[in-house]
């Protein structure tokens, strides 16, 4: 029955903290980046009522999947630093209860605001984000590049596109090639053909009218004509094509698991490499962010832990810097698992292996 009570106590200290942490950590990041820019654009007339309290509710789930994990390092911090200084973590553990079965119902607590997290950033972001992004009317440069390749790795032509709307592709250009038994070698354009308007139907990209410049082999325009519903995509390359064309205007967290999901596998056939390892990079990090706040919660109690005589808010002090350095860091891994300096899974892994490895130190500096 005690130990009922303990973690009881435990439980609801460390959530009310937690929840405190997380509403404050909203209020100064919602505050300055989005409520006051929100109602200046509502002063100014740019949005209506409505619409400024659909931008900032939308906006919300976003700096929720940020505040979680942080607000259960801060709010653990917070809760254990002052058990510690009241004595009732030495009283405790003079009672022979250790450490972690003291914190095993904060553990508890921060499994189940992993699986919030994880819902809030692989379920309402991407709604929001695309919400948002409508209300705004915000839409990201459409352009898109298609490289068609022969059996052999040879370029066999590249499909540039300009714009599109749904099945409406506009300001297309696509460079064809020589093959390499016909010409000196794979990079020679055999021609570039030029329209501005072409349709995905019945898997196929048709071009409606337009130019083809035909190049001989050593690469002088010697012939013009005209091109009229002229097939330049057919079958699977058509379809991964367009399926790739629709996904590359969304950003990462506009899209779903499923739709990311499918979109890495889109880019691993195409072999889009460098796309590729960049979303399965953003892939990973939905799950390795929310996993942060088991990791996180751990953290935060070993860093509230200290001997009544201990200088306060030293603790507090690492857990802003690890935050600043968990945040600030994962554009810079992106890059690298982008360039293949890292492999995606390592990139997204670093944080949390170090942030392992604190706890085990940690645990060995304070003795528990």
């Amino acid at each position: 029955m005690k130990i009922r009570l303990l973690d009881r106590y435990i439980f609801t200290q460390v959530f009310l903290a937690c929840f405190a942490c997380v509403f404050i950590f909203m209020i100064i990041w919602i505050m300055p980046e989005i409520f006051l820019k929100t109602v200046q654009r509502a002063i100014n007339g740019t949005y209506t009522i409505e619409t400024a309290v659909s931008v900032i509710l939308f906006e919300l789930p976003k700096v929720l999947n940020i505040a979680l994990p942080v607000g259960m390092l801060l709010g653990t911090i917070l809760t254990f630093d002052k058990l510690s200084k009241d004595s009732e973590i030495t009283v405790l553990r003079s009672s022979g209860i250790s450490f972690f079965r003291i914190i095993a119902s904060v553990i508890i607590l921060s499994v189940f605001v992993t699986a919030l997290t994880f819902v809030v950033g692989s379920r309402f972001l991407p709604i929001s984000a695309v919400k948002l992004k409508h209300i705004k009317g915000e839409n990201r440069s459409s352009q898109f590049v298609f490289p068609v390749k022969n059996e052999d790795e040879s370029m066999n032509k590249i499909v540039i596109v300009s714009n599109f709307d749904n099945n409406n592709i506009h300001d297309v250009i696509v460079l064809n090639f020589y093959k390499k038994s016909e010409g000196k070698g794979s990079s020679l354009l055999s021609s570039i053909v030029v329209s501005d308007f072409a349709k995905y139907d019945y898997n196929n990209w048709i071009l409606n009218t337009g130019k083809e410049y035909i190049i001989s082999e050593e690469g002088i325009f010697h012939k013009v004509r005209k091109i009229n519903d002229l097939p330049v995509l057919s079958g699977t390359s058509a379809v991964n094509a367009y399926k790739l064309m629709k996904y590359s205007v969304f950003r990462d967290r506009e899209l779903t698991n499923v739709q990311i999901s499918e979109y890495i596998k889109l880019l691993k056939s195409e072999k889009m490499d460098d796309e590729y390892r960049f979303m399965l990079n953003k892939y990973i990090q939905r799950f390795v962010h929310s996993f942060m706040c088991i990791i996180f919660t751990i953290l935060g109690c070993l860093l509230g832990f200290s001997k009544p005589r201990e200088q306060k808010f030293v603790g507090m002090l690492i857990a802003v810097g690890i935050i600043f350095m968990y945040y600030i860091t994962i554009p810079f891994f992106d890059l690298l698992a982008e360039k293949s300096i890292l492999s995606p899974w390592l990139a997204s892994f670093v944080i949390p292996i170090v942030c392992i490895a604190l706890i085990i130190f940690l645990k060995k500096v304070k003795d528990l």
